[in-house]
């Protein structure tokens, strides 16, 4: 799930693997290959990693283990939300 969530959210932002790495600080000459694994699922960022990457693509961690398309639009959607939204839509669900 990790991979294709990753590749997903870097996709829709627009930005270069390498840009990605850079921007969550990795080192700019792994940056590129690093993402790319990562990606194609060779390797799994560790969580910290994984919480740096989220940061630059605007999404929790939990996104990315998000194992159905909706929940994860879901997750994504509520995480960029004000608090004030959320308020009102987690009222909205305690209500149904």
């Amino acid at each position: 799930m990790v991979a294709a969530r990753l590749r997903e959210a870097r996709t829709v932002t627009g930005l270069s693997q390498r840009e990605l790495g850079v921007r969550a600080g990795l080192d700019p000459s792994v940056a590129s290959p690093r993402i790319n694994q990562y990606e194609r699922g060779k390797h799994t960022p560790d969580t910290s990693t994984l919480a740096k990457l989220g940061e630059v693509l605007d999404v929790p961690i939990a996104y990315f283990f998000a194992n159905d398309d909706d929940l994860a639009t879901l997750i994504a959607t509520f995480h960029r939300l004000s608090l004030v939204k959320r308020r009102r839509l987690m009222a909205l669900l305690q209500h149904t």
